[in-house]
């Protein structure tokens, strides 16, 4: 099988933050995806790299597929960079999460364009933000899910070619407090202390924790203070939960605001900001009915599993669109300089994802 162009999208450098390389990252699948008759919508973003949709023709009253992937990797510049193969391995940044999965969404749309001439009611959205939490492009991916009845993402395979029918959601918070500076020695009664109420709104927020339901919430980061003979002014917590069901979310979403401003420091003001990032995916009747489907349509059962990650395919979830992710190749070592995809699971998942695709492009009388 030939990598070339794989070798072509891994050899630019695209970290979220490095919006030249994002974007071309987006132009080379621009061209390739153009020549199979797809158009481009763009939406231009300033200091992050553009989104980019691609879509094809819309045949009325059938069923529309969005492919998802994203253009960003973690990686800075001149830190791992670079493609390298041998006879199992292709190696680099993005090989695994996601240029690899990219690349298997064009090989097989391209094998679907030389099999029929065209391609019809399926689009592919290439969002530039993934690796930092799709803030700006959830709602692009969430204005557009009401066009489609199935989604699938090209996050990388489970070891045994699993696709994922599940994933964490996941919110994050900045808690701001601000308290009243005195000297710890002669006016220590004048002083109100933002720390003391941080310290107690870490241990609340961690009693939120509920491990037997896959609840989970972290103080990943804390700071305040300006001396030790300082009652401390300001303190600052930076907060993440996970969660596993739709039960959990909501009851997460609410107990927080409602924590903050309940610390017991007199004279200590909050300020919370953040809330959800992704929804949690959680398995449905309408995605098992899509998961037979497709393992009709290759041939064999597709494996499931679930992930504690996050990912685009959570923002289709939650807005109800049957989803499934783990479309690319299985790989290991991702967000690591030793990242790498095996050659034998891109052949067997492009074959895959062409059988997919020819159900849903083929006009149907």
């Amino acid at each position: 099988m030939d990598f070339s162009d794989l070798k072509r999208l891994v050899d630019i450098n695209s970290w979220t933050q490095n919006k030249a390389g994002v974007d071309a990252n987006g132009q080379l699948m621009q061209q390739w995806l153009e020549k199979l008759g797809m158009s481009t919508t763009t939406f231009p973003r300033e200091e992050i790299g553009d989104h980019m949709l691609f879509q094809s023709n819309v045949i009325d009253n059938q069923d529309r597929l969005l492919l998802l992937g994203h253009l960003d990797t973690v990686f800075p510049p001149n830190t791992f960079e670079g493609f390298k193969e041998d006879t199992e391995w292709v190696y680099g940044p993005g090989t695994c999460d996601m240029k690899g999965g990219n690349f298997v969404a064009l090989s097989a749309l391209r094998n679907i364009f030389i099999e029929y001439g065209e391609i019809n009611n399926i689009d592919f959205l290439l969002v530039s933000d993934e690796e930092t939490g799709s803030d700006d492009s959830k709602a692009i991916t969430s204005a557009i899910a009401s066009q489609y009845q199935a989604c699938i993402d090209f996050e990388a395979a489970g070891e045994n070619h699993e696709v994922v029918n599940g994933r964490k959601g996941v919110a994050t918070y900045c808690v701001e407090l601000t308290g009243v500076a005195a000297h710890a020695g002669n006016h220590y009664t004048s002083g109100r202390n933002a720390n003391l109420a941080a310290a107690r709104l870490l241990i609340a927020l961690t009693e939120l924790t509920e491990l037997d339901k896959g609840t989970t919430v972290n103080v990943g980061l804390i700071e305040g203070g300006t001396s030790t003979n300082t009652i401390s002014p300001y303190a600052k917590l930076m907060v993440e939960t996970r969660f596993t069901t739709r039960d959990e979310q909501d009851r997460i979403l609410k107990a927080i605001p409602a924590l903050i401003p309940n610390h017991g420091v007199d004279g200590v003001s909050t300020e919370l900001t953040g809330g959800l990032q992704r929804n949690v995916m959680t398995p449905s009747a309408e995605q098992q009915a899509l998961i037979e489907k497709l393992s009709q349509l290759i041939g064999t059962p597709l494996l499931t599993e679930q992930r504690g990650g996050v990912s685009d395919a959570n923002v289709m979830a939650g807005a109800g669109v049957p989803t499934l992710d783990g479309f690319g190749p299985f790989g290991d070592g991702d967000h690591t300089e030793f990242e790498r995809a095996s050659k034998q699971s891109f052949i067997r998942r492009i074959k895959e994802v062409t059988a997919i695709l020819a159900h849903f492009s083929q006009i149907k009388e």
